[in-house]
């Protein structure tokens, strides 16, 4: 792969006060099949799962060689490190994204709460006097497994920012109830229930 520099602001080699974030320093490996372009201030990540782009952080120096991204700050003090650490996290989101993709599971619970998928629209009745549509974002891919009778939806996507905004929209349309847990909630998630009220005794 031919090496690539992309820098915001001045070369990092000259920084009074080089402070580096301890995940940030470590480069992002890139997997077989997955290639970053470094272009007009944005990168670009390409993969088997999807195509991902972004806008870098400002005051940081990402270098692409060797088969691995590298960032490094180009401001001293705590706020380099900081843009360091978060620039090196959003890249490896975009790595792990464009390359294996990422998976996210809802569960519906509750009497008569089913999922239908048609097409790109996702139909859930929760409860409410007419079922609910939702029109997947481009990019999310959601399965209904046979076996689960309409109460799992298993949602897929390169971009993980976007893929926890539809999950999170999707569970707000019936959040877990506090008194009997009914709602969509995550897979495994755990949801604190209270106890009912109890009936007031005879005197």
């Amino acid at each position: 792969m031919t090496a690539q520099t992309q820098s915001q602001t001045k070369p990092s080699g000259g920084v009074k006060d080089l402070r580096l974030s301890r995940v940030g320093k470590r480069p992002v490996e890139l997997p077989k099949g997955v290639t970053a372009v470094l272009k007009d201030g944005a990168i670009e990540i390409k993969g088997p799962k999807g195509q991902l782009s972004r806008v870098l952080p400002p005051n940081v120096d990402v270098k692409i060689e060797g088969g691995a991204v590298a960032v490094h700050p180009t401001i001293g003090g705590r706020d380099g490190a900081r843009f360091q650490g978060l620039a090196r996290a959003l890249i490896s989101g975009m790595v792990v994204g464009a390359g294996a993709g990422y998976t996210k599971t809802l569960q519906l619970v509750g009497t008569g709460y089913r999922a239908e998928l048609k097409g790109t629209m996702l139909n859930l009745a929760l409860g409410f006097s007419h079922p609910v549509a939702f029109p997947l974002p481009a990019g999310i891919k959601a399965e209904i497994p046979a076996d689960s009778k309409g109460t799992l939806v298993i949602l897929t996507g390169s971009d993980k920012e976007k893929m926890g905004q539809t999950a999170a929209k999707i569970r707000g349309f019936r959040p877990p109830e506090p008194y009997g847990g009914k709602g969509v909630r995550y897979q495994g998630e755990k949801v604190r229930e209270k106890a009912g009220k109890a009936g007031k005794g005879g005197k």
